[in-house]
């Protein structure tokens, strides 16, 4: 499976977090939100238009469609 974006996965699917294409402090502050290489995300709702809500590691948090644009996963369900 090719990456893409984390603002492409559905809601209802999973993905595994793979890189981030952005600087120091973004890496810096995704990392202190536990999105490490190879940890699970599930997409718990991404409209297309506002932020997603997911869930990594039992803790749900949302992210801009900026930053989600950033974040390069594989999807796995």
């Amino acid at each position: 499976m090719s990456l893409m974006p984390l603002s492409s996965i559905q809601t209802g699917k999973r993905a595994r977090f793979v890189s981030i294409e952005g600087g120091h402090e973004l890496r810096s502050r995704l990392s202190a939100m536990g999105l490490i290489p190879g940890v699970e995300i599930n997409v718990l709702r991404n409209s297309s238009r506002g932020p997603l809500l997911i869930s990594v590691m039992g803790s749900s948090m949302m992210l801009g469609q900026g930053m989600a644009e950033k974040i390069l996963v594989k999807q796995i369900g």
